[in-house]
């Protein structure tokens, strides 16, 4: 009898005991904003359907980026950035995989604004090259989220310039990254 009681009232403090919450969070519409400017043309492209997760427990983050997601003001950008640059149909995807070597330093349930360094690998175009970052994560109310800004040199990825338009892209592209998590319900 002692022992069915004592498997009640434990099950009982069980029931009202708080879950802590998932150290995963996840969304579906990060944005990527890709800018090469130069004096006689800005080329801007936007990505807001791409997917990320971070984990807080280990500052694990990743984020993959389908490519014919972006979307850029003129259709003919488009359709060369698809076809002729990032070469859509042979490298659908880019990827980041990598870490938040300070995440300790988050106070993950306090609002604020916490600048993170980010260290990982960037595949782009077929190209992986370590890459480190710097970034924000921010809490407001319970919810996170993280931004970045850097940049990339076109080369470094084998994506050429053709001469003719030598003069319209710029060698060294800004991305520009911001993400709003919810808890991750996998």
């Amino acid at each position: 009898m002692k022992i069915i009681l004592a498997f009640i009232i434990s099950m009982g403090l069980y029931a009202f005991t708080p879950k802590t919450e998932t150290p995963k969070y996840f969304t579906r519409e990060a944005n990527v904003t890709l800018l090469s400017n130069t004096p006689l043309e800005k080329i801007e492209g936007i990505n807001n359907q791409v997917v990320s997760i971070l984990d807080i427990s280990t500052g694990a983050l990743e984020f993959s980026v389908l490519m014919k997601a972006f979307e850029f003001k003129k259709a003919l950008l488009q359709e060369h950035f698809n076809e002729n640059y990032v070469e859509s149909d042979k490298f659908p995807k880019s990827t980041f995989k990598g870490t938040i070597t300070n995440f300790k330093e988050v106070k993950w349930t306090i609002d604020g604004e916490y600048p993170v360094d980010v260290i990982g690998k960037f595949i782009l175009h077929g190209v992986t090259k370590d890459i480190a970052i710097k970034g924000k994560i921010t809490l407001t109310k319970g919810v996170i989220s993280s931004s970045s800004t850097f940049n990339i040199l076109l080369s470094d990825y084998n994506i050429s310039i053709p001469p003719v338009v030598k003069d319209k892209i710029n060698k060294t592209v800004k991305i520009d990254v911001f993400s709003i998590y919810k808890p991750y319900q996998g």
